[in-house]
């Protein structure tokens, strides 16, 4: 049905001005071209420049939080590059650090082997004196007792005893003689 009154309608259009065929008043179409100037207007005097001051502070802060990312991006490397320099810096001091400790372990040793060497050598070195000294006692204590030996025996043989003082030239003597 609606489609027989649409057919109606343009039948009646059809016989007067195209206009008011689409509805449109004079009247009205020229309020509505002044109100919607009167809008852009007052748009245009008090909102669009709002507006626009926003948007360029927007966009304002937009550049400066770019050119912070940059500046912080480019810190960012920069410190990169420096930790990257202390790292390098500080392997090179440990690397030294360690090959001076190996060197002062070294000496270390080297000194420690040295002074147990010459303990050692003294050590050795008292031994012999007091081998020696054992030596020349134990050569006086044989001596002695040779003596004695050598008065006994010859008590036994001549039968008689001498004075202790002549025992000892004659002993003597006769050591001397067969040595």
């Amino acid at each position: 049905m609606d489609f027989l009154t649409q057919f109606a309608a343009t039948e009646e259009a059809a016989s007067g001005d195209i206009m008011t065929t689409l509805g449109i008043h004079w009247e009205l179409l020229a309020f509505q071209i002044i109100a919607f100037l009167i809008l852009v207007w007052a748009l245009g005097k008090f909102v669009y420049p709002w507006l626009m001051k926003s948007v360029d502070e927007r966009q304002a802060k937009i550049e400066e939080s770019v050119k912070a990312a940059e500046e912080a991006e480019k810190k960012a490397e920069s410190a990169q590059e420096d930790i990257a320099k202390l790292l390098k810096d500080a392997r090179v001091e440990a690397k030294d650090i360690v090959t001076t400790a190996k060197d002062e372990a070294a000496a270390m040793v080297a000194d420690a082997e040295g002074k147990a060497k010459a303990r050692a050598e003294k050590i050795v070195k008292d031994a012999h004196e007091q081998l020696e000294k054992d030596v020349i006692a134990a050569r006086k204590a044989l001596h002695n007792d040779t003596i004695e030996l050598v008065a006994l025996a010859t008590e036994k043989i001549v039968g008689k005893t001498v004075s202790e003082s002549v025992d000892k030239k004659i002993i003597a003597q006769a050591v001397k003689e067969q040595a």
